[in-house]
């Protein structure tokens, strides 16, 4: 457990310094700890060195982990693939923000469900940039549609965006994917009076790509925890 301290301690410098390098400024970035395939022990250890928000992919997972959290925390954040016939579960836990609706479809499964006990819910919408098949989103041409259609759900709040870059040992390829979400996101906001603030991408290897190209709110989770113990899902 000593190395999530100091993974988080040498991660936040890395930040400050990358803020400080391309002119902007640590408030502007939210940091989500992945937690996935990690146990609650190291969670708690996470929020007692800084972390403020975990981030789950699986409902499943969470709804065991979750509620076993001991110590304070400002949100938790779903951020996998969520199936229609686990929304009322995740719902349960209250997430902070949703990160991966993707389909009028899910999000008016999502709506409907939020009606039946007069809540709203926060929610990023997940555009697939790279066009990857194995990939959840929505296409690239298809997003801004899709952000309006959702936008009329009484229920959702439209927060913002999210993708995933290319899962490639090089991060600079993610550079132009990440740069058509940013477009996306300046046009959207520029017309939007309700809280159009999410930018969602960058992760374990390829964040200082994503915060270059205007990414406010980073999904880390190797560079805290440590490798995935893939185990741990069964």
């Amino acid at each position: 457990m000593q190395n999530i301290q100091s993974n988080i301690d040498n991660l936040k410098a890395e930040i400050s310094a990358e803020l400080k390098r391309i002119g902007r400024e640590n408030e502007e970035i939210t940091l989500v700890a992945v937690s996935k395939t990690h146990p609650v022990d190291a969670i708690d250890e996470a929020l007692k060195h800084g972390i403020k928000h975990i981030g789950e992919n699986k409902v499943q997972e969470a709804m065991r982990k979750v509620p076993m959290i001991s110590q304070a925390l400002e949100g938790f954040h779903f951020i996998g693939r969520l199936q229609t016939n686990k929304i009322n579960q995740l719902l349960t836990l209250k997430p902070f923000l949703i990160h991966s609706i993707d389909s009028l479809y899910l999000a008016e499964k999502l709506h409907r469900a939020l009606g039946r006990t007069n809540r709203t819910q926060d929610i990023l919408i997940q555009v697939n940039t790279t066009g990857e098949t194995q990939k959840n989103g929505v296409d690239f041409e298809n997003a801004e549609e899709l952000i309006k259609r959702i936008a009329g759900f009484s229920c959702l709040r439209v927060r913002g965006l999210m993708t995933i870059g290319m899962m490639d040992p090089d991060p600079e390829v993610s550079r132009k994917y990440f740069k058509q979400l940013k477009s996306i996101y300046d046009k959207v906001r520029a017309d939007d009076t309700q809280g159009f603030d999410y930018l969602s991408m960058g992760m374990s290897h390829d964040w200082k790509i994503a915060l270059e190209e205007g990414s406010n709110m980073l999904r880390i989770g190797s560079a805290i925890f440590g490798a995935r113990d893939y185990q741990e899902e069964r």
